[in-house]
């Protein structure tokens, strides 16, 4: 059975069994929308840690998990566009379209997924997606956007931590923007 929840410092076990001793992605612990490049590059992966551990528990939930059979599966970070502050930056192929986007507490992104190696394959991106709309809806979102990957020669590569375009355009979000090749912003109205 599968649960999609919003994670909340109750769940953090779960969520750092998921990302495991290296915290996902060399790491990352899912910091790197949230921390300008200095920090990231100062930070190692017990800072990284330290400090999604402590953005879980102050709330609001910074994402969902996906639980199976009482375990963590996968992870998706979403929010409003302000909580993922170097998603917004100029420049970014996911910066905001128009100004004040990246301030409006209606507009969120899907900014970055991890799956347990064990649940891929199995449509779980789909159903995270669908998991966050609602959840989107219910939190006053007018809009939802993604920046995915188009292609990627490697179904385990890490820049698919963005998630790839064939999941959002299936979940009805329509491209707005394209300013890198293969990397579209994707927007879903509410």
């Amino acid at each position: 059975m599968l649960t999609i929840v919003p994670v909340t410092g109750d769940l953090w076990p779960k969520f750092e069994h998921l990302f495991g001793k290296q915290g996902a992605c060399y790491g990352c612990w899912c910091t790197h929308f949230r921390l300008p490049p200095a920090v990231r590059r100062e930070n190692d992966r017990v800072r990284n840690k330290e400090f999604i551990k402590a953005r879980i528990e102050t709330g609001p939930p910074p994402g969902l998990l996906a639980i199976e059979d009482d375990i963590a599966a996968g992870w998706m970070q979403i929010g409003p566009r302000a909580d993922v502050p170097e998603w917004n930056k100029p420049n970014r192929v996911s910066m905001p379209l128009e100004p004040g986007e990246a301030d409006d507490p209606a507009v969120w992104a899907i900014s970055c997924f991890f799956i347990r190696s064990s649940a891929r394959g199995k449509g779980l991106t789909h159903r995270l997606v669908a998991a966050g709309i609602d959840f989107a809806k219910a939190n006053g979102a007018r809009l939802l956007e993604a920046c995915p990957m188009t292609e990627s020669k490697d179904s385990r590569s890490v820049g698919l931590c963005v998630g790839s375009t064939r999941v959002f355009e299936k979940a009805g979000f329509e491209l707005v923007a394209e300013r890198k090749q293969g990397r579209p912003l994707m927007r879903l109205a509410m």
